[in-house]
């Protein structure tokens, strides 16, 4: 050690007890694209929304206080990326979210936000 400080921990490859994940190239190609359909506040907004509880396209509309088409742009973004799921009842369509690992992106991507600096 070129510091003088004799206490500073050195690191070596035999000190490490966890191994680093294995996840091919696909798999992080994958995330990044998720982590890209996350990144938009929009649909970050609409995705808050569908945390709460299923919505269908026009009450999501209202909500939001935007037109059908930009929610039936984001919500086929969203599907693509199968962050959302849908279900058909008669005329309306009903979005969530497609499982509990996208709702735990939300909610500790949004609860980090809010932290104080």
């Amino acid at each position: 050690m070129n510091s003088g400080d004799e206490d500073a921990p050195s690191c070596s490859t035999g000190d490490h007890h966890h191994q680093p994940a294995d996840v091919d190239d696909a798999t992080c190609q994958r995330a990044a694209a998720i982590f890209r359909a996350l990144g938009d506040p929009q649909r970050l907004r609409l995705l808050i929304m569908l945390e709460a509880r299923e919505c269908c396209v026009s009450e999501l509309a209202n909500v939001l206080d935007e037109p059908l088409p930009a929610i039936s742009q984001r919500l086929r973004i969203l599907k693509s990326e199968r962050i959302v799921g849908s279900r058909r009842e008669g005329k309306h369509v009903f979005y969530s979210l497609a499982d509990g690992h996208i709702s735990r992106l939300v909610t500790n991507g949004v609860m980090h936000a809010m932290e104080d600096s």
